[in-house]
């Protein structure tokens, strides 16, 4: 009976938004600065290969100084430069709170610019600062011929692995600020997304002392393939590319590779996946939980009755709210205790 409503539910959410465009496939070859004149099945193949065997190289950025702050709102120049100027701006709302803990927060697909903003206000509450970030073309990053962010995850294989890529380097320089403002911890925060996205920049930055990821999945591509929110972009992959080459093409933007680099680490994660999510199968986070649990990373996992929009909703949202600020306020100093090595809470609710 509650799958079923909620599973209701997600289709009438999902529906909502009748503007939803499917652009067609293209492997996307400049995006990534390869020739189109090349063969491009040779080409991408040796370029994710590079990517996941040296993932530390292909997501390292340059520092900047070059930082405007207002008291709310940050800029800043992102690590890539694209081919839309807007793009390469990084928006940021910044919330601040009195402890040494701040959170970059990075929010969903196609979020509005008052995406994530209770969230980070409720953080602010429990003393915690926050930078919610916009995503690549998002808000004041979207070119103006787009009517949604599109452009983030699409049928196009390179622009999709470039704007990840993207968001991951940008969140990485985000953190550069905060510490620059005196913070002691930085943690990154993601929903959907932008969990992928901060499980990348987490795993690939030490410097972050807590992640906390909600809507978790181990490929990038299934996903695509089989969410409720991505019909449209498998709409255009379908004929032109299979799940199993899809998969290994954007492997360099997909958690599972990456989750063996978490070996022996003291820092903590907290992972939400809702039941009867139609967009992040519930399988397919299982499969990344196994793999953590494989690789003994420690990590407290949060299994709601809900869905991927319901999880946005009350009650669920309430619920991990409040899961968030106990997790984050309980993150021991620098100084204290470190995290076990071995072993993965769950949590039904």
């Amino acid at each position: 009976m509650l799958r079923n409503y909620i599973e209701d539910r997600e289709r009438f959410f999902h529906a909502r938004d009748a503007n939803r465009t499917s652009l067609p496939f293209e492997w996307g070859l400049e995006h990534l600065g390869l020739q189109p004149d090349v063969n491009f099945e040779t080409a991408l193949q040796d370029y994710v290969s590079r990517a996941v065997s040296d993932s530390p190289s292909f997501y390292e950025y340059r520092p900047t100084e070059q930082y405007m702050f207002d008291g709310h709102i940050l800029r800043f120049p992102s690590a890539i430069e694209t081919a839309y100027p807007e793009n390469n701006t990084v928006w940021g709302r910044f919330f601040a709170g009195a402890s040494d803990l701040a959170m970059v927060v990075l929010p969903q697909w196609n979020c509005k610019w008052d995406g994530q903003v209770s969230l980070c206000r409720l953080l602010q509450a429990a003393r915690i600062s926050s930078l919610r970030l916009s995503l690549p073309y998002h808000h004041y990053r979207r070119p103006a011929h787009l009517e949604r962010s599109e452009y983030l995850v699409s049928p196009n294989i390179g622009r999709t692995v470039a704007a990840v890529r993207q968001a991951v380097l940008d969140s990485r320089r985000a953190a550069d600020w905060l510490f620059g403002c005196g913070y002691r911890r930085v943690g990154i925060l993601g929903t959907s997304v932008g969990s992928c996205i901060g499980f990348l920049a987490f795993a690939h930055d030490e410097r972050f002392s807590a992640g906390v990821f909600i809507h978790v999945s181990s490929f990038f591509a299934d996903v695509v393939w089989t969410g409720l929110s991505t019909k449209h972009v498998r709409h255009s992959l379908e004929g032109a590319i299979d799940l199993q080459h899809l998969r290994l093409l954007w492997s360099p933007i997909s958690p599972h590779p990456f989750i063996k680099k978490l070996r022996g680490t003291n820092r903590r994660c907290l992972m939400f996946s809702g039941r009867y999510d139609l967009s992040f199968l519930p399988e397919l986070s299982q499969h990344a939980y196994d793999e953590f649990y494989r690789c003994g990373v420690p990590c407290e996992i949060s299994w709601l009755p809900c869905g991927h929009y319901t999880m946005g909703r009350f009650p669920f949202n309430a619920i991990a709210g409040y899961k968030i600020v106990r997790f984050l306020t309980r993150l021991p100093a620098p100084s204290e205790e470190k995290w076990p090595q071995k072993g993965t809470k769950t949590h039904e609710v």
